[in-house]
C-alpha cells in the first residue's frame, strides 16, 4: 500500500510540474489531465485513509471472504495504476506481463464472486421439498375405498 501512495504521490508532482510546461502537450486535452489529477487527488486520500488502519485490524473486522475481496481489490487496483504507468511512460501495457497479471487477478475475482452468491443463494429444504411435492400429486385411491364410501352409479342404495 505504501508502495501506491508513493505512486500516486509521485505521479502529482509529475503533473504538477507539467503544468508548468503546457506547451509539452496539446491544450484540448489539459480539461481530462486536471481532472486525471483530481482523480488521483482522491485516491491518495482514499489510500491515506486506509493507511491509518493497521491491516490486522481491518483484517480482524472482516469475514475470510471479504478478506479476499479487499486483497483482490488492493491488487487489482495497484496493478491497475502500474498500467497507467507504463501508459504515461510510452510501454505500451498490453505487450507487458501486467496484462496477464491482471487477467489472473480477474479470474480470482470471479471465483470470490461466485462463492459470495452462492452463500446469497437460498437452501433447499429437502425434506419439506418432498412433502410439498408428495400432497401436490394427484393419487388414485384404492377400488374397495371408493365402492365402500361412495356408492356406484346406477345401483340403489339398499336399506336396511
Amino acid at each position: 500500500m505504501k508502495r501506491i501512495i508513493i505512486f500516486v504521490s509521485t505521479f502529482q508532482m509529475e503533473m504538477s510540474q507539467d503544468d508548468n510546461n503546457m506547451e509539452e502537450y496539446p491544450t484540448e486535452i489539459h480539461d481530462y489531465l486536471t481532472a486525471f489529477e483530481k482523480s488521483l487527488g482522491s485516491v491518495d486520500e482514499m489510500l491515506k485513509t486506509m493507511m491509518s488502519v493497521s491491516r490486522s485490524e481491518l483484517l480482524q473486522k472482516l469475514d475470510p471472504l471479504e478478506q479476499a475481496k479487499l486483497d483482490l481489490v488492493s491488487v487489482y487496483t495497484l496493478n491497475s495504476m502500474f498500467w497507467v504507468y507504463l501508459a504515461t511512460q510510452g510501454i505500451n501495457p498490453k505487450e507487458h506481463p501486467v496484462k496477464q497479471e491482471l487477467e489472473r487477478i480477474r479470474t480470482y475475482m470471479n471465483k470470490v464472486k461466485e462463492i459470495a452468491d452462492k452463500k446469497k443463494a437460498s437452501k433447499l429444504d429437502k425434506g419439506a421439498a418432498s412433502r410439498f411435492v408428495k400432497n401436490a400429486l394427484w393419487e388414485p385411491k384404492a377400488e374397495n375405498e371408493h365402492t365402500s364410501k361412495t356408492p356406484a352409479k346406477g345401483k340403489k342404495r339398499q336399506r336396511d
